[in-house]
């Protein structure tokens, strides 16, 4: 219909429809909880346009109800679905954990203010922790959660690189305040970089109220301004000295932009990710082998080449390149996990052939470890059918392979080796094996996604 034939009321609800759809996509990225300030601002525009479409006199027309009708309720599901963002199970577990990293960095970030810069092993592996739980957090594929994740992981991360950095840091110097008279200049520059590091790490946690990005990085400018100075009389050393704490300034000043880069799409989506379209694209070849592997009735002419393309892509992983990105390492460890499991299948798969191929020989084995082969040629037909499963844990094929693979665990727990070694070494890498197939079934199913 021509716009200029519509009723004003038409015309005014389409108005404040393209204003509603311009909120729809803020609303689909937001990343934040219901106490942030963007939440009440678009929260606001929302209720604003409801308003708006309340508003709009209909004159009792059909035509004008429906259209006011349709309007509102996009408005309503648009509110409806920044709640949810905000109060998404899996975006409250991203804050929980965030905020023991925050309590962690409270306790342990004294030793920064003081100039020194001693990291604790309590310090460092409790920030390891919180990054591996922030990785398994499983986001659906939802952007918002995606984005919330990734926003996180940039901060922990940050942290993580500095007190790493802290940790490796081993410059030439420092050189004896007597060496020249900069050297002391440059040790106390040094000691203001290292309280730098805590304010940063503060800022970076959201756990400062005294200080700003902007003010520690006119507080870093001014620590190479002073540093650029100094008159070093041609030392080499110390003009040495003088760059490695330049070098480091610079790493510091670096994470002052990581707000701005955690908002950037391509960082927290993945989907696009060139690390993560290659890993895809191997994975995509693992299938075909896997596929032409479960299909052929005599594979076992298959083995040779199949290992080769499989050893072949394991080599391809191992060339990806993972960046800083935790969820792209993870991406990365899971596939090699599902190449590994399909060369642990045609390993065993070979193993069981040649045994029965020279059965005559294996007659005089020990029963005990005649019993350990027994196990494990039962765990090479649950494998396989770990292999082809595509469900999930509530699915009963599962709890079915899950019982399997626990009642050959216990047959494995009750063979007696009676003193037999071989026998010792073939059950304890069944046992291996089989904690493998499960913890790959697990993985298969856990629902977790870049």
């Amino acid at each position: 219909m021509d716009m200029g034939n519509q009723h004003p009321s038409i015309k005014r609800l389409h108005e404040i429809q393209k204003e509603v759809k311009e909120i729809e996509q803020q609303v689909a990225v937001f990343s934040g909880l219901s106490t942030d300030r963007d939440y009440k601002k678009l929260e606001r525009s929302l209720t604003k346009q409801l308003f708006e479409i309340d508003s709009v006199d209909t004159e009792g027309k059909g035509d004008i109800q429906q259209a006011r009708k349709r309007a509102a309720q996009e408005t309503e599901r648009l509110l409806k679905e920044l709640e949810q963002n905000a109060n998404h199970p899996r975006r409250l577990e991203i804050e929980a954990i965030f905020k023991e990293a925050q309590a962690l960095v409270e306790r342990e970030i004294t030793p920064f203010y003081k100039g020194g810069n001693c990291i604790s092993d309590e310090f460092e592996e409790g920030i390891q922790d919180i990054v591996l739980r922030l990785t398994q957090v499983k986001t659906g594929g939802k952007v918002s959660l995606r984005k919330a994740r990734y926003r996180t992981l940039t901060k922990v991360c940050a942290v993580q690189e500095i007190i790493e950095s802290c940790m490796k840091q081993q410059l030439s110097l420092p050189l004896s305040n007597d060496a020249h008279p900069s050297v002391s200049k440059i040790n106390s520059v040094m000691c203001d970089v290292n309280k730098a590091r805590g304010t940063l790490i503060a800022l970076l946690m959201g756990v400062s109220s005294n200080d700003t990005c902007r003010h520690l990085s006119c507080v870093l400018t001014g620590l190479i301004a002073d540093l650029d100075a100094l008159d070093v009389c041609g030392r080499t050393e110390i003009r040495n000295y003088r760059k490695e704490v330049v070098e480091e300034i610079n790493k510091l000043q670096k994470y002052l932009d990581l707000e701005e880069e955690a908002n950037s799409t391509h960082a927290y989506d993945l989907a696009q990710n060139q690390s993560i379209l290659k890993i895809e694209e191997i994975r995509k070849k693992m299938k075909e082998v896997n596929s032409l592997l479960l299909k052929t009735e005599n594979a076992s002419d298959l083995y040779l080449g199949s290992k080769a393309e499989l050893q072949g892509l394991i080599a391809h992983l191992d060339e990806v390149s993972a960046g800083k990105n935790p969820c792209i390492r993870e991406a990365r460890r899971r596939a090699v996990i599902e190449v590994q499991t399909l060369i642990t299948y045609i390993d065993l798969k070979e193993a069981l052939e040649k045994r029965q191929v020279y059965s005559e020989q294996t007659a005089a084995e020990h029963q005990s470890h005649k019993a350990v082969w027994t196990v494990l040629g039962n765990l090479s037909q649950i494998q396989q059918e770990v292999i082809s499963f595509d469900g999930n844990r509530t699915d009963k094929n599962y709890m079915r392979l899950e019982e399997l693979l626990t009642k050959q665990l216990l047959a494995l727990d009750a063979v007696d080796p009676q003193g037999d070694e071989r026998c010792k070494a073939a059950r304890k890498q069944a046992v291996k094996l089989a904690q493998n197939i499960l913890y790959y079934l697990d993985m298969k199913t856990d629902e977790w996604e870049y």
